[in-house]
């Protein structure tokens, strides 16, 4: 009995143990308008969103597997295309980035910390 115990300890201590590196990308219409076609490239993998009302938010969980530019593009109110270069990237950066946007720019406030 005492042998499984061991067993089951250490397996619950591996299992504790690992877990992915995940960040969180935040969007945030700071702006009074609509904005549409949103694309969010990071290292390895990109997302999107179809429009963010005035004031609206919306967060998608990231795993950052490669180093590079956090890119964001999207369109105004009035179609005007627009895109960014944002901050460097690392593998296993953890926390998460704000990107707030409006009708004429992008900036990313990060709260990451790698692991």
């Amino acid at each position: 009995m005492t042998t499984a115990r061991i067993i089951l300890a250490l397996l619950v201590f591996i299992l504790t143990g690992c877990r992915a590196h995940m960040a969180t990308i935040r969007l945030v219409n700071t702006s009074a308008e609509p904005i549409s076609t949103i694309i969010v490239d990071y290292p390895s993998a990109t997302f999107g969103k179809d429009q963010l009302a005035p004031g609206e938010t919306f967060s998608s969980p990231v795993k950052i597997t490669d180093t590079g530019p956090l890119r964001v593009q999207f369109a105004d109110a009035k179609g005007g295309n627009h895109h960014y270069i944002l901050p460097l990237l690392h593998p296993n950066q953890e926390g998460f980035i704000e990107i707030s946007l409006n009708q004429n720019s992008a900036t990313a406030v990060t709260h990451l910390n790698a692991r």
